[in-house]
């Protein structure tokens, strides 16, 4: 018998807050938590406009050593991992090492400690860098550090593939857990906020230079121009069902459909994606959760907010759902577009929407631009079918496409 996957464990580190809690109270009031950059003096760039978390202490969550040998991307994943133990009701360090693992999605790694390290090599008297610098910046160095510090020994690893990869992960974490591991730490953070990081972003001509932070971000409007850069994510316990039962485990959902494929064409701002393999993606997430289309509660999309991008995701979901699509929500006005850890929030979101027994109303658009003329979610509204299809497209072709199914609502006191 297939095993089967549920979340028990939901752990935000967001521009929406830090916690699940303030992430959902950031949500429900619609509140855009973007403004200017501070992690570093974006002056000059046209970009200076981002998503960071609020009030974030690293110190609660590593210690000395750690927070020397770490970036701040690893920091906010050491920080949503504890929440999320937290909240499953999980030990902080695995009984059994072995049936444990976790697989996170990165795209960007450590910007901010490569970015002090290469100044102190090509601008500093000693021309030298740390010792850490060798592991620090790399892509895998937070699944590596979290593998260390939780004791998490089972089958390891990190997907990258830009915004796409925080569907991924847990994807995998399914995967994984049907070849006979019972807990899997599965999600994604992002920290791309650093003068390199910023510099390679508005190499893709994609960014937004509206320096208003209200207006700067605004997917399917006629007004988008582009998005809004931000650091965060999300990051979840997945378990096999039989083991968050006997535990007596909380289940906020159960990961029921996955998918993903690729254009093999490069992102280009003015160049309207052909929408064809991402609706394949979408289509084949449904099919494998054995969801018909008009099963589905709600929608939350990738949300690129680059008009030619837009017009293709309204038409993809147009080709899968026909001509009356279900009510689409997004929350990435709010916190910006943290990449991999863009699509988690959107995993927590829908999560804590079955939590809560409510879908949460879009932050926009406020006029849809032609040709993306969805039925945006105006108001929030009881889940009909607790069924909701999450998409994600990576730069570069990149495509997937998740399928949840939330757990029974909790009994009204």
């Amino acid at each position: 018998m297939t095993a089967r996957a549920v979340v028990t464990g939901v752990g935000v580190v967001a521009p929406s807050g830090v916690g699940a809690d303030a992430h959902w109270a950031t949500v429900l009031a619609g509140t855009r938590r973007t403004g200017p950059i501070t992690l570093f003096d974006p002056a000059g760039y046209p970009t200076r406009i981002g998503g960071e978390v609020p009030d974030f202490d690293p110190t609660r969550y590593a210690d000395s050593r750690q927070l020397v040998q770490t970036d701040r991307w690893t920091h906010l994943g050491f920080a949503a991992t504890r929440m999320a133990l937290a909240d499953a009701g999980l030990p902080e360090q695995a009984p059994d090492p072995y049936d444990w693992a976790v697989t996170l999605a990165s795209s960007s790694g450590g910007n901010l400690f490569g970015q002090r390290e290469l100044q102190r090599l090509w601008g500093g008297a000693t021309r030298t860098v740390g010792a850490y610098q060798s592991i620090a910046w790399f892509y895998a160095a937070s699944v590596g550090q979290l593998s260390i510090r939780h004791q998490f020994k089972g089958p390891c690893g990190v997907l990258d593939a830009e915004s796409a990869g925080g569907l991924d992960s847990l994807a995998h974490a399914v995967r994984t857990i049907r070849r006979g591991t019972p807990v899997v730490i599965a999600g994604a953070t992002e920290c791309p906020l650093s003068p390199y990081a910023l510099a390679c972003q508005l190499r893709s001509g994609l960014l937004s230079d509206v320096a208003d932070p209200e207006r700067a971000y605004r997917p399917f409007d006629v007004a988008a121009a582009g998005y809004v850069p931000a650091e965060g994510g999300a990051v979840f316990v997945v378990e096999e069902l039989g083991h968050a039962l006997a535990r007596g485990a909380r289940i906020y959902g159960e990961v029921t459909g996955w998918a993903a494929t690729h254009d093999a064409a490069p992102t280009e701002p003015d160049v309207e994606p052909d929408p064809t393999h991402y609706a394949r993606a979408l289509r084949l997430a449904l099919d494998r959760a054995g969801v018909r289309p008009h099963d589905v509660d709600v929608v939350f999309p990738d949300a690129l907010g680059v008009p030619a991008h837009d017009r293709a995701e309204a038409a993809a979901l147009r080709s899968v759902f026909g001509h009356r699509p279900p009510p689409v929500t997004t929350q990435k006005p709010l916190t910006g577009r943290a990449h991999q850890g863009g699509s988690a929030v959107d995993v927590a979101t829908a999560l804590l929407a079955f939590r809560h027994d409510l879908l949460p109303a879009s932050a926009g658009p406020e006029q849809p631009a032609e040709g993306c003329e969805l039925d945006f979610l105006r108001e929030p509204r009881r889940p009909r079918t607790r069924v909701v299809l999450i998409g994600a497209r990576g730069f570069d072709g990149f495509n997937s496409a998740l399928v949840l199914r939330g757990a029974a609502p909790p009994p009204t006191p």
